[in-house]
């Protein structure tokens, strides 16, 4: 058995744990110590990352989630910026198609009120009533909404594998270390998390430990003794074709939770379950087409009336990591132990979210405290207080 030590030791090597490991890599302000990302299979095939549906959009009711989702944006417009490596930046594929929110006349308060805090933020977008809508995207069915809030810049989907592999290329250009295995344990000594041990055998002391490990972050957690609220839960997405082509479609957010969006030449779907339906912990993989063919075909047909003559051409399932309090993240120390940060829970707005978690966990551990925009409001202790902040634009 050997040990090692480092400075900051990251468990996860998905886009949060490698954003993490980039923005301490890059930070003047840490040079000379080191860190190491512990990910448990570098080829990443099972990794949430590589399976979300890739999106970025400011379209949120929350001040934070807002602020975040315009840093990651500029983040990936100049991607180069940040991630070139010899002069080579990630192929990110940013399709800036815009998020397209509908509400029926019940939702279309909460659409407004949440389109003035966009705007107030800088994000850019547009309230559209059905009319403007339809004369707008004729193809959608509209009679039975109010309006919609369509993005204008700055949201659409992007390349997830790239994104992550980007982060991942330029920590390690820049001296972070990777090491390809599983944390079995997590020790802590008087108030302080000192290190991971691994199941290669091997111990590495850690002066930090941040918890990265998305779908498998609540059991981390407890390997250091804490209760994280944050469960894997399965999320599937369903690939079509249509005869009919459809121009300059955003990422559409339908009242019924479904969502559909272009994909090369032909579309991606998918759905949650809705409140009270079933919705297990799962780090299953399997697809069941039953909810494409029973709900998701008929929602389809009835928003977009050419959805009627799709032939279903394949599918995939990844994992959500769903905070259970709020589906926002956690993030941050845990007050009982100041050197294991949370950085979890992002209930499927991991890939938006990480340029800014990233850059802020690097600010806690290098600056003691947030420095770039303050998400004090997703730590711990609102957990602890039962005090979920409410995020209406959940998809």
């Amino acid at each position: 058995m050997s040990s090692k030590s480092y400075d900051v030791v990251v468990i996860g090597g998905g886009v949060i744990g490698s954003a993490v490991a980039y923005w301490l890599a890059a930070e003047p302000a840490f040079a000379g110590r080191r860190v190491l990302v512990v990910e448990r299979d570098s080829s990443y095939q099972e990794c949430s990352t590589g399976r979300s549906a890739g999106a970025i959009r400011q379209q949120f009711s929350t001040r934070e989630n807002i602020e975040i989702s315009l840093f990651g944006a500029q983040f990936i417009k100049n991607v180069g910026d940040w991630l070139a490596v010899d002069g080579e930046a990630p192929a990110l594929s940013f399709r800036e198609n815009g998020f397209l929110f509908l509400a029926s006349a019940e939702g279309w308060p909460i659409l407004e009120a949440n389109h003035r805090l966009q705007k107030d933020l800088g994000a850019d977008n547009a309230l559209l009533p059905a009319p403007a809508l339809k004369e707008r995207l004729p193809w959608l069915e509209v009679e039975d909404l109010a309006g919609g809030c369509l993005g204008l810049s700055m949201e659409g989907w992007l390349d997830p594998f790239s994104l992550l592999q980007g982060f991942r290329r330029k920590a390690r250009a820049l001296g972070a270390d990777y090491v390809e295995d599983t944390v079995v344990g997590v020790s802590v000594e008087n108030g302080r998390a000192t290190g991971v041990t691994l199941a290669s055998g091997e111990t590495i002391a850690a002066g930090w430990v941040v918890n990265a490990a998305g779908p498998r972050s609540r059991d981390i957690a407890a390997m250091a003794g804490l209760a994280l609220p944050v469960a894997p839960r399965k999320r599937q997405v369903f690939v079509f074709d249509c005869k009919t082509h459809i121009p300059t479609m955003p990422l559409v957010i339908d009242p019924s939770g479904l969502y559909f969006r272009p994909e090369g030449a032909g579309y991606i779907c998918g759905i949650a379950p809705k409140e009270g339906e079933p919705d297990p912990d799962s780090l299953d993989l399997e697809v069941d087409w039953t909810p494409f063919e029973e709900i998701l075909w008929p929602g389809l047909a009835a928003r977009v009336p050419a959805f009627e003559s799709i032939k279903p051409t394949g599918a995939w399932a990844g994992h959500y990591s769903v905070c259970l309090l709020d589906h926002n993240a956690v993030l941050g120390p845990h007050p009982e132990l100041p050197n294991f940060l949370f950085a979890n829970g992002f209930s499927g707005h991991g890939l938006q979210q990480s340029p800014a978690v990233g850059r802020g966990i690097m600010e806690l551990i290098v600056h003691d405290g947030w420095r770039s925009l303050d998400l004090s409001r997703f730590g711990y202790e609102r957990i602890l207080r039962n005090e979920p902040v409410l995020e209406r634009n959940v998809v």
